[in-house]
């Protein structure tokens, strides 16, 4: 009897706890006088760095580390709403970030930054830390894998075959007979928050879960 080909796509998805988060920030002034809003905006910056380094722990956290840009200062004549050119308006900005793993911790470095005027709150992007990222990717791709046989099993024994052997696997699309999947597999969500937060407008504190997606295509053989 000759062997039958069963091609599948195998899929699997997974929700983990975040293990750290990427704080990010912006520290902007403007003026009409070019000294005093670079001074303001300079001395904001490092009122923000020294908090920073009070909270900063490579090894043990809760800021395991953080950097911040140069102060960009630029200059422009706005237009008002009838037309005419405004005075000239000095603006100072730098940005930043901080990967915080303690996240107990979160909360006083959001309100220390809060506090700040000059300061703004961008985002924050949940995150694993890499030796859990790389764990999880490889329970889903295995899931994924495994989700394939289990489908290409079911297809066989419906119209009266036996076992399956796998002849090929294989990121999505890459078989060749296949339309291209949804992505590259593994998929990862980054979940930038925006939810409320009396702390600061438009900043959520709680943890969403990290999704993990991954696909694989599959060729097997039953007979």
């Amino acid at each position: 009897m000759p062997e039958t080909i069963i091609t599948v796509q195998g899929a699997a998805r997974g929700e983990y706890a975040p293990e750290r988060a990427v704080l990010s920030f912006t520290i902007a002034g403007d003026g009409p006088e070019r000294e005093p809003v670079v001074a303001d905006v300079a001395a904001a910056l490092e009122r923000v760095t020294a908090a920073l380094r009070e909270h900063h722990d490579a090894q043990r956290g809760p800021v395991a580390a953080w950097s911040t840009d140069r102060l960009a200062v630029t200059a422009q004549r706005p237009w008002s709403s009838t037309g005419e050119q405004l005075p000239l308006v000095h603006r100072a900005s730098a940005g930043g970030t901080a990967t915080v793993t303690g996240l107990d911790a979160l909360p006083a470095l959001v309100d220390a930054l809060a506090a700040e005027p000059l300061a703004a709150i961008d985002g924050i992007e949940w995150m694993l830390g890499e030796g859990r990222r790389t764990a999880v990717l490889t329970e889903v791709r295995s899931r994924a894998v495994k989700d394939a046989v289990t489908k290409a099993t079911v297809y066989a024994q419906s119209i009266g075959l036996g076992s399956v052997t796998a002849l090929a696997l294989a990121d999505p699309g890459m078989l060749g007979d296949q339309g291209q999947g949804e992505g590259a597999s593994p998929r990862m969500s980054r979940i930038a928050m925006m939810g409320g937060d009396s702390r600061s407008p438009g900043i959520s504190l709680r943890p969403e879960l990290i999704v993990i997606e991954a696909a694989v295509d599959a060729r097997f053989a039953a007979r």
